[in-house]
């Protein structure tokens, strides 16, 4: 089963539990947890991103925080073996946050997608086979 969460609405999918929220907020998580109901899971997807001002000392260390948000929901929620996909932004905080991964998965692949503007410090950081 997949289970999707985003702050927006989002339109039924079969087979898909959707819980709209904000991830950063206490009870929001719960209901989550509270949905996955102690089973691991297999594979973890964040593209969680700030809304940006424009100022990179204050944007960059809000999207670095939802990446270490992710990466502790993944790090709880993970089989031994599952694998986690997040967007992260490369500046202070880039260069940790990729050996955490690093010390937590047995691979970790960095891609930018096309999609993504070239002056972007967008990355999107595949990590695979969770170590427990």
């Amino acid at each position: 089963s997949v289970i999707a969460l985003d702050i927006l609405p989002m339109e039924p999918l079969p087979g898909v539990t959707f819980i709209e929220g904000d991830f950063r907020e206490a009870a929001v998580l719960e209901q989550l947890l509270t949905t996955l109901n102690g089973r691991p899971v297999d594979l973890v997807i964040s593209d969680l991103a700030p809304n940006t001002s424009g100022i990179k000392a204050v944007d960059q260390p809000r999207g670095m925080y939802l990446a270490e948000l992710a990466l502790d929901f993944a790090r709880r929620c993970l089989r031994p073996g599952g694998d986690f996909l997040t967007k992260a932004f490369q500046g202070e905080g880039f260069d940790q946050f990729l050996r955490d991964l690093r010390a937590a998965f047995a691979k970790v692949l960095i891609r930018k997608p096309r999609a993504s503007r070239a002056r972007s410090a967008e990355q999107y950081l595949l990590a695979r086979n969770y170590r427990g």
